[in-house]
């Protein structure tokens, strides 16, 4: 899905109240110094427009999240639709939500060693040539990152609708360590992994066309 540029949205996204512009400065103290609390941190990885993340803060006020996004325009959008849903609900933005304008290879500069609880990573891009494997969020460069900043029983939760990508992460987070606690090839179908999903844009999407969305939930092999 192509998004069109908005001028300007790099400085819109960074002077927007939502945003944490330094995270460096929080690592090892998200909970206390950004959010105040003792709550546990979920993070989302290419939060897109943000649906996900939006909707998962609303129904767990008892967690706190932070979308990662690169793409300004896309992040702009998606704190823009935030608090259009908080004004029409009537509730204060921002309460356990941040966003970030971030790099994914930079996540260790800015969460300290087990300071994470979760990590979503939801319709994340294929890379389907070879020589982009370890461009993919789910490939060992990364699941290695992952493992810095979670906790040790902290989790990751994947979902595609792309079947070589999910085999790919299927197999590599295996060879890596990591410890698959449950995995379908067909989300939708599956009653137990569908209580409580919360749909992203693309899943809506893809689903509606009819293709099989893969879910798994790993974590470091104990």
């Amino acid at each position: 899905m192509r998004i069109r540029h908005i001028k300007g949205a790099e400085e819109m996204v960074a002077a927007h109240p939502l945003t944490i512009n330094e995270p460096e400065k929080y690592k090892g103290n998200w909970r206390r110094e950004v959010f105040g609390n003792d709550a546990p941190l979920y993070l989302e990885i290419g939060t897109g427009m943000g649906t996900f993340i939006r909707e998962s803060a609303i129904r767990h006020p008892e967690v706190d999240y932070v979308g990662i996004e690169m793409n300004s325009t896309v992040l702009l959008k998606a704190m823009r639709r935030y608090e259009k849903m908080a004004e029409e609900e009537g509730t204060e933005p921002g309460g356990n939500l941040r966003f970030m304008r971030l790099d994914a290879r930079l996540l260790e500069d800015c969460f300290g060693e087990s300071e994470v609880d979760r990590i979503y990573l939801n319709f994340s891009d294929p890379w389907p040539k070879d020589k982009n494997a370890n461009k993919r969020l789910t490939s060992p460069v990364f699941l290695a990152r992952y493992k810095k900043v979670l906790k040790p029983e902290g989790t990751i939760e994947f979902k595609t609708d792309n079947r070589g990508l999910f085999d790919y992460s299927v197999e590599t987070a295996q060879q890596e360590g990591w410890e698959i606690l449950a995995i379908t090839y067909d989300l939708h179908a599956d009653e137990t992994m569908m209580e409580g999903n919360i749909e992203t844009e693309y899943e809506a999407k893809f689903s509606a066309k009819g293709n099989k969305i893969g879910k798994m939930i790993i974590r470091v092999r104990q």
